[in-house]
């Protein structure tokens, strides 16, 4: 008994697999369907009217942008227009628009010249608290001891 209900089950699985694997009329159908999409004249299509989309809906410019000006497409990175198919294009003005960006942003570098280690009557900045002649511009060791040298108030009078 056990084995006829096997061989039954055997036979309706080869049935379904032969019956659902008979897409001969479906592949000939979808063939016919993509070089009827091949075949279609280049200038037959209008794109949509240009819709300024190098600008983000932030008011930025995308750096990659439909070459038909499509709405709601361009992006971050190179790909396809969801519009109308067409490979985006590098935008240029992306790269001009961030430089001018930077430029306004960034504050002036106000670079101060390290003061002298002397100063006109020549008393140095830093002198050894030892007495040790000779002094330097910065903190650091005396050069005779090696002691912390320390600040000298009388080189900013």
């Amino acid at each position: 008994m056990r084995i006829r209900h096997l061989s039954s089950l055997v036979i309706m699985m080869m049935v379904t697999f032969t019956i659902s694997c008979d897409n001969a009329e479906k592949d000939s159908i979808r063939d016919e369907a993509r070089s009827s999409l091949r075949d279609i004249p280049a200038g037959s299509i209008t794109p949509p009217a240009s819709t300024g989309n190098a600008l983000s809906a932030a008011g930025s410019v995308q750096h990659y942008i439909c070459p038909n000006n499509c709405q709601g497409s361009g992006g971050a990175s190179a790909g396809t227009c969801p519009v109308c198919g067409s490979e985006y294009q590098h935008n240029q003005a992306y790269h001009t628009q961030q430089a001018a960006n930077q430029g306004a942003t960034q504050s002036p570098s106000t670079s101060t010249t390290p003061e002298p280690a002397q100063n006109a009557a020549g008393v140095w900045h830093y002198t050894c608290p030892n007495g040790c002649s000779g002094g330097a511009g910065s903190a650091g060791k005396c050069a005779s001891c090696g002691g912390d040298l320390a600040h000298n108030t009388a080189y900013h009078n």
